[in-house]
């Protein structure tokens, strides 16, 4: 499969700011995005992990991600771009949708 070329951190951050996101940031020492997501328990927390595993899985790009009862930290990269695509913009405005964001 064709990836999208690299476009970076910074692009990235700026189209989740215009779409209303908050919280993401830039990772340090990669080229990265990254978001802590909090829920209101283990359930709706792992609930939302599987949502995303299906999104991720039909986009065939997964996240880098780490769950901890109600708190998920996402970190999203396009590892054979070495760096931030499309196709990381793409999943941050998944996860947004289904944590109720914009």
């Amino acid at each position: 499969m064709s990836r999208p070329p690299r476009m970076g951190a910074a692009w990235a951050l700026e189209r989740l700011a215009a779409d209303g996101a908050q919280g993401w940031r830039a990772v340090e020492g990669r080229d990265a995005i990254e978001k802590t997501f909090r829920f209101g328990n283990f359930v709706a927390a792992f609930g939302w992990m599987a949502q995303i595993a299906l999104v991720a899985e039909r986009m065939d790009h997964h996240p880098e991600w780490f769950n901890v009862y109600d708190r998920v930290e996402a970190t999203l990269s396009t590892h054979d771009a070495e760096g931030v695509t499309e196709l990381d913009l793409d999943l941050a405005r998944a996860m947004e949708r289904a944590a109720g964001g914009p």
